[in-house]
């Protein structure tokens, strides 16, 4: 049996692979920020994302051309804030009236503590009808952020799989996988209410993380909002344990 890794990756690979994992339809450099639109939906997808903490002499300048380019698409502008900020962009965004919002975990651990194989999740080449119902019965499902995932296959760049668990014939658990070199992404990891409290949770994120490992990953990482209990939980029990935070600043 291979021995779990023990040095865990850097917050900047991680970023990185979230930024793979959770594609923009539109996205342009500006400075050490990446600028990425779509529908509207997930945070990632449509927000600006730091990727170079070094001091940043032109951040005061560069934050109205941030706003501008969400403008001319008519979003809202939105910061992601992580420990790759540049110094001062908190105090900058302060006094553009900005807050934050939404703070959530970014969490990650060894796949061999929790892989392994499930013969009934099925392994689709996309968002298939029965896997969106079950997306779809997450609360923070909107339907931006559907439409978004339903264009995933088309955009993704990086080896993908959307999970399926069924009880009875019925679509009861999903989850969507990335492979990127060593890193895994878990996301859409939901549960049909009428399924919850069974192990189904577990039993599709097992099967995600064997995916990918036979595809090379030997770490997994996902994001999850702070104040959702049930998922901190679930992947504790997995092992996966809080990385940094990062939280979204928007105007008003």
């Amino acid at each position: 049996m291979n021995s779990a890794p023990t040095t865990l990756p850097s917050i900047l690979e991680i970023e990185r692979a979230t930024l793979n994992a959770v594609p923009a339809a539109r996205l342009c450099f500006e400075g050490g920020f990446v600028l990425r639109a779509f529908a509207g939906g997930t945070g990632r997808a449509n927000a600006a994302c730091p990727i170079d903490p070094s001091p940043d002499p032109d951040l005061a300048a560069r934050l109205p051309r941030i706003e501008a380019f969400y403008a001319r698409l008519g979003l809202r502008c939105r910061i992601r804030s992580t420990p790759l900020d540049p110094p001062g962009l908190e105090a900058l965004l302060a006094a553009r009236g900005y807050r934050p919002h939404d703070e959530s975990q970014v969490i990650c651990g060894p796949l061999s503590g929790f892989a392994g194989p499930d013969p009934d999740c099925e392994i689709l080449g996309g968002p298939e009808p029965d896997w969106m119902k079950v997306v779809a019965s997450a609360e923070y499902q909107v339907p931006a952020r559907q439409a978004e995932k339903l264009r995933m296959p088309e955009i993704i760049g990086v080896p993908a799989a959307w999970l399926l668990l069924r009880v009875q014939g019925k679509p009861a658990a999903s989850a969507f996988v990335t492979a990127d070199g060593g890193l895994a992404g878990l996301y859409d990891l939901a549960v049909r209410p009428e399924f919850r409290r069974q192990g189904l949770g577990r039993r599709v994120a097992a099967a995600a993380g064997a995916w990918a490992q036979a595809q090379g990953a030997e770490f997994a990482y996902a994001q999850v909002a702070c104040t959702n209990t049930a998922s901190l939980t679930l992947n504790a029990a997995l092992g996966l344990t809080e990385r940094y935070r990062y939280r979204y600043f928007l105007r008003g």
